[in-house]
């Protein structure tokens, strides 16, 4: 179990990942993989599972032009960085549609930082805000109301992952 502090300082951490690796491969795309699980666990088997499928489809999908990955398993959560010299909207498009199409993708958070470390988000690229696992509400709305439990969102996660695997 993490911290509220750990959560904020892992946060703080990334983005200065970030912005490390955007300096160093100035010309090209960032793409920052984390997984999404409710709750003080952010590092459990599922969640590998869900991390390393989703480094997995950004790998077939960009693997040819991949120029550097970075892998961290944190106790506060998996991260991936990859770095591609392809523009920033079109990598956007490409990482929504495995959000939205792989069968763990909603479990994903898969952003992409341009040259200069502009965060693309759904909406850039035309897309409507992600969806609730649970209902058809905007994600952002249940996690804001409080609409579901820790514990009924933890359950589905752990269905989808079985489903998977």
């Amino acid at each position: 179990m993490i911290t509220l502090e750990q959560l904020l300082a892992s946060r703080d951490a990334r983005a200065q990942r970030q912005q490390d690796l955007l300096a160093a491969w100035p010309d090209h795309t960032l793409i920052c993989l984390t997984v999404q699980f409710p709750g003080p666990v952010k590092r459990s088997a599922s969640s590998l599972v869900v991390g390393g499928a989703g480094l997995a489809a950004l790998l077939d999908t960009f693997g040819s032009v991949v120029r550097h990955t970075q892998v961290r398993d944190l106790e506060t959560g998996y991260e991936a960085y990859l770095l591609v010299p392809l523009p920033a909207v079109l990598v956007k498009k490409t990482c929504c549609h495995i959000e939205d199409t792989h069968p763990l993708g909603r479990l994903m958070d898969i952003d992409v930082l341009a040259a200069g470390g502009h965060l693309l988000d759904r909406s850039s690229v035309g897309l409507e805000p992600r969806r609730c696992l649970l209902c058809d509400q905007p994600a952002r709305y249940c996690m804001r109301a409080h609409t579901h439990t820790t514990a009924e969102l933890l359950c589905k996660i752990e269905q989808m992952v079985a489903d998977f695997a």
